[in-house]
């Protein structure tokens, strides 16, 4: 349980957040791997030496092979309302993506709408809105390139299935390592290259203003970008 106590970047009586690795998932699925939700159910058990069940519940998700800031919460008083908040876009929601090919412009806001697909695991991106289509915003902006990869910082707008890798690609912006949206080499691991970096906020409870970061994982490329953000 010591690994997972290095990766909690938050954690007060309602809410706990863990930097998640690339690879874990969130919740359970079909595949029946062990997600993050229960290792860290059992893991607040054995620290607290609580009798009976934990409560926990993910408040959002991220992407299985997307690494970076999982925010859970531990009060049933809490969970309805931080869901609220990231429902009504009360959350500001930054990511890193370390993307192939520079932007046309250092900064932008991109509006697609877009359509999952289920049975490929996917989302595609169109520029018309039609019926079954959901809209699906971001902003970004250029923070530095690597020589080979340049580095973005993303604010998602809306929580769509896939919606950064998605909207990336259909901009010609795909994301290192991400396979299903167009990169031409797979990560080793699986992971790709896009970091949930920071959760800014007002908790329900206290009402502070709340800013949790999580570091991207300690990997050559990913620490040459977080110089370059830090610059």
């Amino acid at each position: 349980m010591q690994e997972l106590s290095n990766r909690i970047v938050f954690e007060d009586n309602h809410l706990i957040a863990i930097n998640k690795l690339p690879g874990e998932l969130v919740q359970g699925d079909k595949t029946g791997d062990k997600p993050l939700l229960e290792i860290v159910k059992e893991y607040i058990k054995e620290r607290d030496n609580k009798p009976g069940n934990v409560f926990l519940e993910a408040i959002h998700r991220i992407d299985r092979p997307v690494s970076g800031l999982v925010l859970f919460a531990k009060t049933s008083k809490v969970l309805p309302r931080m869901s609220k908040l990231f429902h009504d876009d009360n959350v500001g929601k930054f990511y890193w993506a370390v993307v192939g090919s520079l932007p046309h412009k250092q900064t932008g806001t991109l509006k697609h709408y877009l359509v999952r697909y289920p049975e490929k695991n996917k989302s595609v991106a169109y520029d018309a809105s039609k019926p079954g289509r959901k809209e699906a915003s971001l902003s970004y902006k250029l923070l530095g390139s690597t020589g080979r990869y340049f580095l973005l910082e993303v604010e998602l707008h809306t929580g769509r299935h896939h919606q950064i890798r998605a909207q990336l690609a259909k901009v010609g912006l795909t994301i290192r390592g991400d396979l299903k949206y167009g990169a031409p080499r797979s990560n080793p691991g699986g992971g790709i290259n896009l970091h949930a970096y920071s959760l800014n906020f007002e908790h329900p409870v206290s009402n502070e203003k709340i800013k949790i970061v999580a570091n991207p994982p300690n990997e050559s490329l990913w620490n040459a970008c977080h110089e370059i953000a830090l610059n």
